[in-house]
């Protein structure tokens, strides 16, 4: 093989990571050498103005996506560099591509399957190089920063969408509804034997089927095929405490996430997270093995896992409830065989409190704790429709980015409907990802009749995206559009009072309203101490009164048709 064709990581030292301007320069040029067998070019612009490339690997020259999911093709796809810090997927990625196009049998071996890749994605973090913002990790010698040029980490983004980079990402996704996505990353946190952790899509949000043949096939195979080649692989290490001696969890990845939004569109999803204490070549290594074994699962599954997404997706058509709140079952859980080191303390030589340390020369070897099963703890009732109005036009875009299916109303209409009734909302009290993020939210289900307007969208759950529409637009989802504050303004009364002037109107409320009255009077009871203060009380009797009651005040804008 000449230089020309090798990476960056390979001419170096193996403790180097390619820069974005050789990364792409570098592709560039391998699809001007082997035009039939890669497609490379921009898909989009970052939110410093850089382009954002993917590229396609196809073993008989078609690259056309409508050609491709016309003809009913696997697509697997490679996602690399969302943390530019965790960069061995981004130099792996690099020679498995550049074997495609040098090996005709190894591409040939593609069969029908397609192989989708973003070579790094948040570009602006990658050109933001330095060695010190991964404090713990081993090599390489400078890589990029996590942020993008807005600080935000593109992991917390997929749903939220708040940059142009996942704006690309959400319409090549659904563009491509790939089969199998693996999103490499690299770990932080506790101290063991393995250089490969794994997180995959959470199976009982996958639901039986799909979830059952990720657990009971998929994830057997591919460990098994990582340990053969030399990389035993176990779950991400996630303790449940201190240290994995007493269990670890399986990571429960929300919308957010990579993993949790492949799951909305009934896509496998996986994340594998080398140890940061390993060398990166190690990491690099391991890291392409695990997309390879991935890769060859998929092509020799592809019909299995083609027919359970459409199954999936076609039973979300007709779902009468939607699991879209999860929490831990720790009742029901299972064991991993773990190779980890003997977890120990010390006092600090910091401060007066002892600190957690692992001892290298006691590895050992048992079954742990695994808690790997996820039960919902809020279910909805699917309408037959949900109604957006124009004015949410954030929500209403990002529908659209994921190819959802919109109705427009043609004529003004009054209309039943049921809402919710923002009941209460906590929120996280310092910034999360730029936004307020509520992460409690108590709601009553209310009906109606509210005036629809010519423009506003009907979003049917008769369709393939009937997942994510519901993950997004039910505000107790994990990662719904409500929690990351799409619609808080609905939370502000508009119009207030002066006391001096309501508090004789108040009393004749009191006496026009008996459903007031008889509301004040249970406040009243349970909050005695309340009752000195003239702001508490008028603002009940504002806020529950019918004569200058604002509907829209805590009605959530987003409608079901039942």
């Amino acid at each position: 093989m000449s230089n020309a064709l090798k990476t960056p990581y390979e001419l170096g030292n193996q403790n180097q990571t390619t820069t974005h301007t050789e990364c792409i320069a570098w592709y560039e040029d391998l699809a001007r050498q082997y035009p039939n067998v890669l497609q490379f070019g921009v898909v989009g612009t970052s939110d410093a103005g850089l382009p954002i490339h993917a590229g396609v690997v196809s073993g008989d020259g078609v690259f056309d996506v409508q050609a491709i999911k016309a003809a009913g093709r696997p697509v697997f796809f490679n996602n690399n560099g969302i943390h530019p810090g965790e960069p061995e997927g981004v130099d792996a990625c690099m020679a498995l591509v550049r074997d495609f196009c040098l090996q005709p049998e190894r591409v040939a071996k593609l069969g029908r399957t397609v192989f989708l890749f973003v070579p790094l994605y948040n570009v602006d973090g990658s050109i933001n190089r330095a060695n010190t913002s991964r404090v713990n990790q081993d090599g390489p010698e400078q890589f990029g920063f996590r942020g993008n040029s807005r600080h935000l980490d593109l992991n917390r983004d997929f749903v939220k969408c708040d940059t142009l980079t996942a704006q690309t990402f959400n319409k090549l996704f659904a563009t491509w509804d790939p089969d199998v996505m693996v999103d490499t990353h690299t770990s932080n946190g506790a101290d063991y034997t393995y250089t490969m952790t794994l997180i995959h899509t959470q199976a009982d949000k996958l639901g039986t089927e799909l979830g059952g043949f990720l657990t009971g096939t998929m994830l057997p195979a591919m460990y098994a095929e990582m340990e053969a080649r030399g990389w035993p692989t176990c779950p991400y290490v996630n303790p449940v405490k201190d240290s994995p001696d007493h269990g670890i969890a399986e990571f429960l990845e929300t919308a957010r996430f990579s993993t949790g939004y492949a799951a909305l569109h009934h896509t496998i999803g996986f994340m594998p997270e080398t140890h940061m204490l390993k060398p990166f070549k190690n990491r690099y290594e391991s890291m392409r093995a695990l997309v390879e074994t991935a890769l060859d699962f998929t092509v020799q599954h592809a019909d299995q896992i083609q027919s359970l997404r459409r199954a999936a997706k076609a039973a979300g058509r007709t779902r009468a409830e939607w699991p879209v709140h999860w929490v831990m079952d720790e009742q029901n859980t299972s064991t991993f065989r773990f190779k980890g080191y003997e977890a120990c303390y010390k006092p600090s030589v910091l401060g007066d409190y002892s600190r957690l340390y692992y001892d290298r020369s006691k590895p050992w070897e048992r079954d742990i704790t695994y808690y790997n099963r996820f039960k919902a703890d809020v279910t909805v009732q699917a309408p037959k429709a949900y109604i957006v109005p124009q004015a949410w036009r954030e929500a209403i875009e990002r529908l659209e980015l994921n190819g959802v299916q919109l109705e427009r109303v043609l004529e003004d209409r009054m209309q039943d409907v049921a809402y919710y009734h923002v009941a209460s909302v906590s929120s996280r009290p310092n910034a999360y990802e730029g936004h307020m993020f509520h992460d409690d939210v108590q709601l009553e289900k209310r009906r109606g009749q509210v005036l629809v307007r010519a423009g506003d969208v009907i979003v049917s759950l008769d369709q393939d995206k009937a997942r994510y529409v519901v993950e997004t637009l039910e505000p107790q989802a994990h990662d719904s559009f409500f929690r990351w504050g799409f619609f808080n303004s609905v939370l502000e009364k508009k119009e207030a009072y002066s006391d001096y002037v309501f508090e004789d109107e108040a009393e004749r409320l009191l006496r026009d309203e008996p459903a007031l009255a008889a509301k004040f009077a249970e406040w009243k009871a349970a909050n005695p101490a309340l009752l000195a203060n003239q702001e508490a009380v008028l603002d009940f009797i504002f806020a529950h009164c019918d004569t200058y009651r604002e509907p829209e005040w805590r009605r959530y804008p987003v409608f079901m048709v039942e």
